[in-house]
């Protein structure tokens, strides 16, 4: 049963639910931030033993490392980087409902990977949320005008004021940052939105409007 409102002003179903999602999505995405400090600290304890699940481009053994890649860092810097921008991006659209967002974030996480692991330098390991981040940017950017819904559009244009230039990312600036990742992440981010567009909003009997 989706969220409704009626014409004559009476939303209280849709806020209810509006706060529901928000804190939901709130503690997904502090837990999962948690876990990435977590994951570090453990690394970091076991002399960077979790580097090994890092992607090594073009091994076909190393395909299965393309989700847990994606939730290992190389330092306290650098998952300290991706924090707050996984934060923001990830409550933003787990707001859209729970189900939704891990699709997308599913199919950032393997187009990123795979991504990588087809065109990143040989002899390297790489791993990091940024192509998650990247992802989360690039969906929430076009979700408005795939599912044509004015309201995502201006959140897509406000994250484009804060975030935007992020999008320096996907350009090969710096030897030591894969900006594959950050690509592929974009791309799969976009992709999502397409993937998995909502439909129209229903109107329903009596000028009930249903979503």
């Amino acid at each position: 049963m989706g969220d409704y409102w009626t014409t004559d002003g009476n939303n209280t179903g849709s806020t209810t639910s509006g706060s529901a999602r928000a804190l939901t999505a709130g503690i997904l995405m502090v837990s999962w931030v948690a876990l990435l400090w977590l994951l570090e600290g453990i690394d970091v304890m076991t002399g960077h033993a979790l580097d090994t699940y890092g992607i090594s481009p073009r091994e076909l053994s190393e395909l299965r490392d393309v989700v847990p890649a994606a939730f290992l860092h190389s330092g306290w810097e650098h998952v300290a980087s991706n924090s707050v921008p996984l934060l923001v991006l990830g409550f933003i659209a787990a707001l859209g409902g729970l189900r939704r967002f891990a699709a997308v974030v599913a199919t950032i996480i393997v187009i990123s990977g795979v991504g990588v692991w087809l065109t990143a330098p040989a002899f390297t390991v790489t791993l990091g949320a940024s192509g998650v981040v990247f992802g989360l940017l690039g969906y929430l950017l076009v979700r408005g005008f795939v599912d044509r819904r004015p309201w995502d559009v201006l959140i897509g244009i406000g994250v484009a004021v804060v975030y935007g230039s992020l999008l320096w990312g996907v350009l090969p600036t710096d030897s030591g940052i894969s900006w594959q990742g950050h690509l592929f992440g974009l791309i799969g981010g976009v992709a999502a939105a397409f993937f998995f567009r909502r439909p129209p909003a229903r109107r329903g009997p009596d000028n009930l409007v249903t979503v």
